[in-house]
């Protein structure tokens, strides 16, 4: 295989790597549950207060997308009424770099904005 093709074997490589990573953490609501999780596990209710502006059907999406993915687990207790209580996997584990540094990236960003502006 020439250098050309592997690199652009590459490259396609690395693209769909991201395309993955996105698709499983795609959506406007995702990273914010799961940074809301990551303080502990909450109930429904609890987490539609900590997310500012979370519609309870995008939450209900968002949550749902996400035990599918395996990044969050759903634990219902059978009592009257019922208790659900939604928590991270181990798995989530994974990502809790990731999200720390985008936000760390952006408080950065928000100020380099900000000095710009005042320039």
């Amino acid at each position: 295989m020439s250098k050309k093709k592997r690199s652009k074997k590459k490259c396609f490589e690395s693209i769909n790597a991201i395309n993955d990573a996105l698709y499983v953490l795609n959506g406007k609501w995702k990273i914010m549950v799961i940074k809301a999780l990551n303080e502990g596990p909450k109930r429904f209710s609890e987490l539609e207060r900590c997310i500012d502006g979370i519609s309870p059907k995008a939450l209900s999406k968002e949550l749902k997308e996400l035990e599918l993915n395996e990044i969050v687990f759903r634990k219902v207790y059978n009592t009257i009424p019922v208790k659900i209580i939604y928590e991270l996997t181990p798995y989530s584990d994974s990502l809790k770099e990731i999200i720390d540094c985008l936000g760390d990236w952006g408080l950065q960003h928000k100020e380099y904005i900000f000095k710009k502006g005042n320039r």
